[in-house]
């Protein structure tokens, strides 16, 4: 599994990697796969893309050809729809997002029954369909013919599900809320709203073309400045899709995934609260985390980059919380995926409950400066299987000793190898990453630095 489906759905520029053509495939043969023995129920979601729109269609078109009934969610958030797929019984979940990508990008992204990312057998079989290597499956006629159904009380039912999250009233703490022109656009102020917050929002004027365009988690600024020019006690940042949420806190600092990490599980072991006393992070956390950590006392284990991976240690060992450092973080009692409003609610709980601002709460983690280049190398496997090129991995890492650390890993969505080092200072990880790219081009590998 590989050619369309990567860590995080079938992602790809709208009417050229991905087209409509795929989405109606992809309906006919979830509608087939799982109306074997039943009328399938599959429920969809979408972000505020342009093309959202025309994916929504061509994914109900290829579901009711094929005799399924396709329940639709509308503008939502990804957990949502991995919420709602768990909640009320359907066989399968649909989101319509490239999550933090540009507007031009679109993504397929499809969850099982259990809220989970869909097994690999699944997926296997679609992208086998997909090529031909399976033969059509039969349409459904007359009666047989699935239904659109409108399933907006399921996102309701989501949002009321977030305000029971909620242990305490946010009357009196003024918020500031950025949500990316995306998912969260309604769904967010609705829920602070609910709790009593004093809400700031911007990001909230999706016109199709503008989702993740200065704004959202992955450009801070615009919330860090909201933050200090109101006063505001906090700033909450989503992606596009509403799995990430980043903070800014009330001196307009941005607060990373690992620092959210850090303040939820050590409040969460403080309390008792925290199983196995541990806490399941991507190779791409901060060293300054895992120092942090090992400070208080509190265990963690390293999985390969992608929620998915972070999900399936926590399902197989019990942990309760985990996460990346982009802002994936999944508190596995209340959803089976990252959800930045579930993150935004923990990070409130933490704040009511300790009385502390949220630069006290995450003051303990020293993120150590990170450089990070993405390399274009003519096979990804020979390069990192080249000993001139581990070997230089060996040297640097000796080097840098307790003081950093590198990591050279392929990409889950490029075609390319991503060299990252931490160390003390910015200086020093330019010198650790540039050795070893420059490793690859003495071994013939690197064909450009992107």
């Amino acid at each position: 599994m590989s050619k369309y489906f990567g860590t995080d759905g079938f992602r790809g520029e709208a009417n050229v990697d991905l087209t409509a053509e795929h989405a109606f495939r992809i309906g006919r043969f979830l509608g087939w796969y799982y109306g074997r023995e039943h009328r399938a129920k599959i429920v969809i979601g979408k972000d505020t893309r342009r093309s959202s729109y025309m994916f929504e269609c061509a994914l109900s078109a290829g579901l009711t050809s094929s005799g399924a009934d396709a329940y639709l969610l509308h503008v939502t958030t990804t957990p949502s729809v991995s919420y709602i797929a768990r909640v009320d019984d359907f066989d399968c979940g649909v989101m319509i997002s490239a999550s933090h990508n540009p507007y031009h990008d679109n993504g397929i992204k499809l969850i099982n029954a259990q809220g989970e990312k869909m097994e690999e057998s699944v997926l296997d079989e679609i992208e086998a369909y997909l090529d031909g290597e399976l033969p059509e499956p039969p349409l459904a006629a007359g009666a047989d013919i699935g239904r659109t159904v409108d399933y907006s009380a399921g996102r309701n039912r989501y949002i009321g599900y977030l305000i029971s999250l909620s242990t305490h009233s946010y009357k009196g703490v003024r918020v500031g809320l950025d949500c990316a022109n995306g998912s969260t656009w309604m769904i967010a102020k609705s829920v602070f709203d609910a709790l009593g917050a004093d809400t700031v929002v911007i990001g909230n004027k999706p016109d199709g073309l503008n989702i993740n365009v200065d704004c959202g988690s992955t450009h801070l600024a615009a919330l860090q400045q909201l933050v200090k020019e109101n006063g505001l006690d906090v700033g909450f940042a989503f992606d596009g899709d509403a799995d990430r949420c980043l903070a800014v806190d009330e001196q307009g600092k941005a607060v990373s995934g690992d620092e959210i990490m850090y303040m939820c599980a050590r409040h969460m072991a403080e309390r008792g609260r925290l199983d196995n006393n541990t806490l399941v992070t991507t190779v791409m956390s901060n060293f300054g985390l895992y120092k942090a950590l090992d400070e208080i006392g509190i265990r963690y284990e390293k999985t390969a980059v992608g929620d998915k991976y972070v999900w399936e240690n926590m399902r197989a060992n019990g942990h309760l919380i985990g996460g990346e450092q982009s802002g994936h973080i999944i508190f596995s009692k209340y959803a089976t995926t990252g959800d930045g409003l579930i993150t935004a609610i923990k990070i409130m709980q933490v704040m009511l409950d300790t009385k502390l601002p949220l630069s006290k709460l995450a003051s303990p983690v020293t993120i150590y400066p990170q450089v990070l280049k993405n390399v274009i190398v003519d096979d990804k496997d020979a390069a990192l299987a080249d000993e001139a090129v581990a070997g230089c991995v060996r040297k640097v890492e000796a080097e840098l000793g307790d003081t950093g650390r590198v990591l050279l890993r392929k990409s889950g969505t490029e075609p390319v190898l991503r060299v990252m080092a931490e160390a003390e200072s910015d200086e020093r990880c330019e010198e650790a990453v540039d050795e070893i790219i420059e490793s690859m081009r003495s071994a013939g590998h690197l064909v450009r630095v992107k």
